[in-house]
């Protein structure tokens, strides 16, 4: 599977099943997991980090399989999605805004949808200040070096059974460790939105996944059973944004971005448009902007004053083709410990000095 090209043929193969056995075997003795007829599924993570997958026959009825998931060593940033479209420059503006002031978004989509990629992105957005924890099944996040970050991840249980770290630990744990924001790799399972929700509820910053494939799919999976929320717990959550690939195309795009009332009832304040290719707004997002009034003082207008600082702040980074992730970290962080610097730079269109 080719990120950009999808499923290809390959001239690499296994002529003999046994060989995909074997190595099956051998990756799983390197990470102290065990694959046989007995235990013929294996899901581990090797030491670089990507993620492996591997089936016994009879269980897969064709043949064993042995699925190996890369992560990309070069972690995309904002400047990409701009420059790829996958985001517009007011969408991003709001989403830094309301991440700058502490509001907590869950961003959801379906298989393939570009929702931890989208997380990566965002999360450079925090301010450098702060302690960020992250939890993660699988170590995907690469945030920038100017953020004070700590990765937790959960692990699997060795071959006695022992030794099994859950997410639900981890998030328990994160709530200990006076964390300024958490973010949680992707919510699956009931507890796991529970405790995330209660932590919501108690006024923790908590940004995750969720698998969904529009806005009104994620309240009525929250709210029913077998999850079976409570709606004030999910007026606790301040935005909800939404990854969509095109099933024709297979573009990536940001799809919808909503806000909740204090009911936990969702309004669409941004909707993407699959045939014009564009993000248009729907609603005015009165909730988001009372919150950020109340939270930060600011009045209405310097809250759409700091907006349009952000988007022309974004809209030079993609004209200065800035895209690697410490100098755009960098960038960040200047946005707010050298704020009117970085204006000025962007105000005459030079290049990146940084605050000597």
């Amino acid at each position: 599977y080719h990120k950009k090209y999808g499923w290809l043929k390959t001239n690499i193969v296994f002529n003999d099943e046994n060989k995909i056995r074997h190595f099956a075997t051998i990756i799983g003795r390197n990470v102290d997991r065990g694959i046989s007829l007995l235990d013929p599924l294996l899901d581990a993570h090797l030491k670089t980090g990507d993620r492996v997958n591997a089936t016994l026959a009879p269980i897969t009825t064709a043949g064993n399989t042995l699925t190996i998931r890369k992560f990309s060593k070069v972690p995309w940033t904002i400047t990409t999605f701009l420059k790829n479209k996958t985001i517009d420059y007011n969408a991003a503006a709001l989403i830094w805004q309301a991440m700058q002031y502490e509001l907590s978004i869950l961003v959801v989509g379906g298989t393939g949808s570009g929702k931890t990629s989208f997380m990566n992105v965002i999360s450079g957005f925090f301010p450098p200040n702060q302690r960020i924890i992250s939890i993660e099944d699988t170590r995907e996040l690469q945030l920038p070096a100017t953020l004070h970050w700590v990765p937790m991840q959960s692990r699997l249980p060795n071959p006695e059974g022992k030794g099994e770290i859950t997410m639900l630990d981890c998030m328990i744990n994160a709530l200990r460790m006076r964390p300024d924001r958490i973010i949680v790799g992707e919510v699956r399972r009931e507890k796991e939105l529970e405790v995330m929700f209660e932590a919501l509820h108690t006024g923790h910053s908590v940004y995750s996944t969720f698998h969904a494939s529009n806005v009104n799919e994620t309240i009525a999976r929250l709210a029913n059973p077998p999850i079976n929320l409570a709606r004030q717990l999910l007026a606790s959550l301040d935005l909800i944004v939404v990854q969509h690939r095109n099933r024709r195309t297979g573009v990536r795009r940001t799809f919808q971005v909503a806000e909740l009332d204090e009911s936990g009832n969702p309004k669409i304040i941004m909707q993407h448009n699959n045939m014009q290719d564009r993000m248009s707004q729907t609603a005015l997002p009165q909730r988001t902007m009372a919150t950020l009034m109340l939270y930060s003082g600011m009045s209405q207008e310097q809250i759409s004053t700091e907006l349009q600082e952000k988007i022309s702040v974004l809209k030079w980074l993609v004209a200065r083709d800035i895209e690697e992730i410490g100098k755009v970290g960098l960038i960040i962080s200047d946005y707010y410990t050298e704020k009117q610097h970085l204006l000025d730079l962007v105000k005459k269109n030079k290049d990146y000095v940084a605050v000597k």
